[in-house]
């Protein structure tokens, strides 16, 4: 049977945090807009920062419907599911926001994430995720599946890129700057990476 809880903590968080995927969920707020799921990964780039917020690296890619979504209205829901031991499922349903390069925010945000090169994976934003509703379920039907390794190929297609070329590519994709629907997307130009002060 399905819990809800008031706070991120014990044996959730401890669930939360050992699984290798997860998967976003937004939607805009037109009614024949397009919802978007999206499976997310990469160990150690996803951090719960406290006892209802939740942040995760937003990294290069071909659209940014997640990051249009929550510009425009702020929902979105995170799933995690148990491929591997106990059946679990859990849900927080919240409020999101993208951070940004230049926000005054960045430097400490990213601090959360000392596993992961951000150079290696074309980092463009931060998502923030404050809980509003927590719920587990028993996932009774979700497969037994073997979790064996990250895949390198995401790193191996963006390490070599600099903020320029990166900003050159997001200019090409036809749904990064903007939505399916025609949403505002990434802000483009890319703000550039801040200099680590010494």
């Amino acid at each position: 049977m399905g819990k809800s809880h008031e706070h991120i903590t014990g044996r959730l968080r401890t669930f939360i945090e050992q699984q290798p995927v997860f998967f976003t969920a937004t939607a805009p707020l037109s009614g024949d807009g397009t919802v978007n799921l999206s499976p997310k990964g990469l160990a150690g780039s996803l951090a719960v920062l406290d006892e209802h917020t939740v942040a995760y690296l937003d990294f290069a890619g071909s659209n940014a419907e997640t990051i249009a979504h929550l510009r425009e209205n702020g929902r979105i829901t995170l799933m995690w599911c148990a491929f591997s031991g106990p059946p679990n499922i859990v849900r927080v349903h919240g409020r999101g926001e993208a951070v940004f390069r230049d926000d005054p925010r960045w430097s400490e945000l990213l601090a959360r994430f000392p596993d992961i090169d951000p150079a290696k994976h074309g980092l463009r934003a931060i998502i923030v995720v404050t809980a509003e509703h927590i719920r587990d379920t028993c996932g009774y039907a979700v497969p037994l599946m073997t979790y064996d390794e990250d895949r390198p190929l995401h790193a191996a297609r963006f390490e070599r890129e600099t903020d320029d070329t990166l900003d050159a590519y997001f200019h090409k994709k036809e749904h990064v700057g903007t939505s399916l629907d025609g949403l505002p997307g990434l802000p483009l130009p890319l703000p550039p990476t801040p200099v680590k002060e010494q």
